[in-house]
């Protein structure tokens, strides 16, 4: 009784500052988690609350971030602590014996004619064997999966659960990254400070990587994939929203944010050929781990750098 009390006065107090843009998007106390089954992933209660999505003010910011708008969160819903991990993803294979298709886009082992590592499409590379140079763990990200796997996975979820697990839309991811902050990244706008935040491609992987592309200049320790969670959490309580695995979200992409949803549901068609994926990854550009950087990728796309995240429905 003493739990739900708080609670409620935790929203109440979010939501009588519903006026300012974005002081209703960051909790006053310390995040609820929910697990609903041993093997499931711990989840975080995100408010309710509202943001500007997308960017127009710095320079990197593209046409499909834009234009800026206001979107509103009207009732809190979970999202996961974590992305899904390797040893959660691997017990759902394992009750269903569902599986995925081989094939996964993996970085060359070897030097490409520019004196730098290159990437391929592997036909036997999959989510257990990623085509990763270094050791993997159960508690790191699961990659080499698609958007369609996703699905597959957070549809056994419900199943096992009674509860409605999905992919979260564009703007749930957003605003829940962004959590209550106007940075182009949640630590603010230099991404030279990102090594405490997350695991970008950074001094470390371009020592050992040399990808081509610009990097982080700062050392996060890990040259690919580290475990979840080992990095600081935002202000909501959500760890690894930027770097480590670009996640799919629940939205058919748009070039752009003309006529998109204001109310945190996601875009939907029924003929979409490309879908959104948001966060960047350990290997991207700094650029492309900003808050607002959308990518966007067929719906069996599997790459050693893509995984995905849960969110959940909050019962009334």
């Amino acid at each position: 009784m003493k739990r739900t009390i708080v609670w409620s006065l935790f929203f109440l107090c979010s939501a009588a500052h519903a006026g300012l843009a974005y002081a209703d998007a960051a909790p006053v106390s310390a995040p609820r988690e929910l697990r609903d089954c041993d093997v499931c992933p711990t989840l975080v209660v995100v408010p309710r609350g509202r943001f500007e999505m997308g960017s127009e003010r710095d320079g990197e910011a593209e046409r499909p971030e834009t234009p800026v708008h206001t979107v509103r969160i009207a009732r809190p819903f979970a999202l996961g602590k974590f992305e899904v991990t390797r040893g959660e993803f691997r017990a759902f294979v394992t009750a269903t014996g569902y599986v995925v298709a081989a094939g996964c886009r993996v970085q060359e082992q070897t030097l490409g004619a520019r004196g730098r590592l290159e990437w391929r499409d592997d036909a036997v590379a999959n989510w257990q064997a990623p085509g990763l140079t270094l050791p993997l763990s159960d508690d790191m990200p699961v990659t080499c999966v698609g958007r369609v796997d996703a699905l597959a996975y957070v549809d056994w979820l419900s199943r096992t659960t009674g509860q409605h697990y999905r992919l979260p839309s564009e703007s749930e991811w957003e605003y829940a990254a962004r959590a209550g902050g106007s940075g182009s990244y949640p630590w603010g706008s230099n991404p030279d400070l990102a090594c405490q935040y997350g695991n970008l491609y950074d001094r470390t992987s371009h020592a050992r990587l040399e990808f081509g592309w610009s990097y982080v200049d700062c050392e996060d320790g890990y040259a690919e994939l580290a475990p979840v969670g080992r990095f600081r959490a935002n202000t909501f309580g959500l760890y690894d929203m930027i770097g480590n695995a670009y996640e799919w979200t629940a939205d058919c992409y748009r070039k752009t944010y003309d006529g998109a949803p204001t109310d945190g549901s996601p875009v939907t068609d029924a003929q979409c050929a490309l879908w959104s994926v948001r966060g960047g990854s350990w290997m991207t550009r700094p650029s492309r781990n900003r808050l607002t950087f959308r990518g966007r990728d067929p719906n069996d796309a599997r790459y050693s750098y893509f995984g995905f995240r849960v969110a959940r429905d909050l019962r009334p």
